[in-house]
């Protein structure tokens, strides 16, 4: 912790220049991706941490993503507490029990100096759209435990002294169906890491190490101020939700999710005591995935200049009973989890929040989740794998209606542009278009969600992880509900969760839900 006191200009322009730093480094693994997940969908976050392990500057990216990365940190520091690292290490971890959200999120985490001193950690994590596991991937609807979906990564270096650690690279590679992208991934990763050393070198050069270390502390301590404010803001009082899974992969009964909010003063208490035990199934949340739901619906009611970092947090207590689906243990699978669960809870907690103060109605609460990957036997050069989360209706509120197919709640991603899903795999798109009518009706209506349909041109392997196919996106104020989500294979319906095997031919349509309508016609 710093000494140093920042004068109120010096803040604002240093933690502008910190958020700048993340955001720089976000922009440059985008651009330097090999998989169009990346390169095009932009699934991927970076961020900044203090000596400490606290989030001090992070980009505008993924909010599953980033709520979750203080535990990949603190998974790191206690590797590091058994052997210091230098500069140029860098370590690498997926597990979610250890520091991850769900085995595709690949996280890197370089310790970084300022003026020579330890100073702390630039993080990025991107989703590789295979890392093993039964399915090509690695999202099966049909996991039962964490191994079937992929290779597990305990925090490990993955380059020492800015060289890779051959043995652990050739490792990671083995275990994936298409090593040569996860290789360029891997490296656009790198390069970001690196990228935010150079950075502080060059901010600390300008305004010295101990004012960019001071910095650190009072964005914190500044954002922690707002956070506060705006819990104090709120009245008094304990507020509560329910709502469901609609099924776990193994069973189509729906998986109850309650919550209660509790504001006294300045502070926030999220209980999830009355949610369903950790299930069969792959919709489970590890505790990090949880929190950073949690953060997420707290942050959507700050000012938009109170930064983003562990100061915004610090007035937030979360409570979720041990072994329960928001809870869960290792190794419970957790896939479904990290995607579609965390959708529910955040709609669930702002419901929670809506009995306190004026929100806008549910968004379509799932991301839509489509899987399609095969081995090349049907004349693809080798094995490929597609990965996509598809927009949907966001909710109306209060000041007009609700945008048209965007990603919405814990997503931030982009569609993949069908030029470059055709380029890139045996698959051509038949329809992409706004699934008109499908908003709530209301004063103000809700979003449209989408329609996308796919053929596959080869055989190939197919899973879904959706929501709100039954359950429609509710609407507030007396506005009307959106319309449920439709999954259908050749026009034939298919559960919210589920695996086929496609042959050349078939057609995979997705019908999106549309948000929920806000006040009375």
């Amino acid at each position: 912790m710093s000494e140093a006191r920042l004068d109120p200009v010096t803040l604002s322009v240093l933690t502008s220049a910190l958020a700048g730093i993340a955001e720089e480094m976000g922009a440059l693994l985008i651009h330097s991706a090999y998989s169009s997940n990346i390169k095009e969908r932009r699934d991927c976050s970076a961020a900044l941490f203090d000596a400490d392990g606290r989030m001090v500057a992070q980009a505008e990216h993924i909010p599953v993503h980033l709520g979750a990365m203080p535990e990949a940190v603190a998974a790191v520091i206690e590797r590091e507490a058994r052997e210091r690292s230098q500069r140029g290490d860098v370590f690498a971890l997926n597990d979610p029990y250890t520091g991850g959200t769900h085995l595709p999120d690949i996280t890197l985490v370089s310790p970084f100096a300022i003026g020579g001193e330890p100073g702390g950690y630039a993080v990025t994590r991107a989703h590789h759209s295979d890392v093993g596991g039964m399915r090509p991937g690695s999202m099966p609807s049909d996991s039962r435990e964490l191994y079937q979906e992929g290779l597990v990564i305990p925090p490990v270096r993955l380059a020492r002294a800015g060289e890779y650690v051959p043995d652990v690279l050739e490792l990671l590679l083995a275990n994936v169906r298409t090593p040569h992208i996860r290789r360029g991934d891997l490296r656009a990763q790198l390069a970001a890491n690196g990228l935010a050393q150079t950075r502080l070198e060059e901010l600390a050069g300008r305004r010295g190490g101990d004012t960019v270390r001071a910095a650190f502390d009072e964005t914190i301590a500044y954002a922690e101020r707002g956070a506060r404010a705006a819990i104090a803001a709120l009245p008094d009082g304990r507020f509560e939700a329910g709502g469901e899974i609609e099924g776990d992969g193994v069973s189509e009964d729906d998986v109850p999710i309650a919550v209660a909010v509790e504001i006294e003063g300045d502070a926030m208490r999220v209980d999830f005591e009355g949610s369903s035990p950790q299930v069969p199934g792959n919709v489970n949340c590890p505790f990090a995935v949880t929190r950073s739901a949690c953060y997420f619906a707290l942050r959507v009611l700050l000012d938009a200049e109170v930064p983003t970092n562990a100061g915004a947090y610090s007035a937030l207590e979360i409570r979720a009973p041990r072994d329960s689906v928001v809870n869960a243990s290792k190794p419970a699978a957790v896939v479904a989890g990290n995607v579609e669960t965390s959708q529910r809870i955040a709609d669930i907690v702002l419901a929670a929040l809506g009995h306190a103060t004026e929100l806008p109605a549910a968004g379509q609460g799932t991301m839509n989740n489509v899987v399609i990957g095969g081995d090349g036997s049907g004349g693809a050069e080798g094995d490929w794998t597609y990965y996509e989360t598809i927009g949907g209706g966001q909710g109306a509120g209060p000041d007009g209606p609700g945008p048209s197919g965007v990603h919405v709640g814990m997503s931030n991603t982009l569609n993949t542009p069908i030029e470059a899903l055709e380029l890139e795999y045996p698959l051509r798109v038949e329809r992409y278009e706004l699934r008109d009518g499908s908003g709530g009706e209301g004063r103000h209506r809700g979003g449209d969600g989408v329609v996308r349909a796919v053929r596959a041109l080869e055989p190939a392997s197919l899973s879904l992880l959706t929501d709100r196919r039954r359950h429609a996106p509710r609407g507030a104020a007396g506005g009307g509900n959106g319309r449920p989500g439709e999954n259908l294979l050749n026009g034939e319906p298919l559960p919210p969760k589920v695996s086929r095997e496609l042959a050349a031919g078939d057609v995979v349509e997705l019908r999106t839900p549309g948000g929920g309508g806000y006040g009375r016609a």
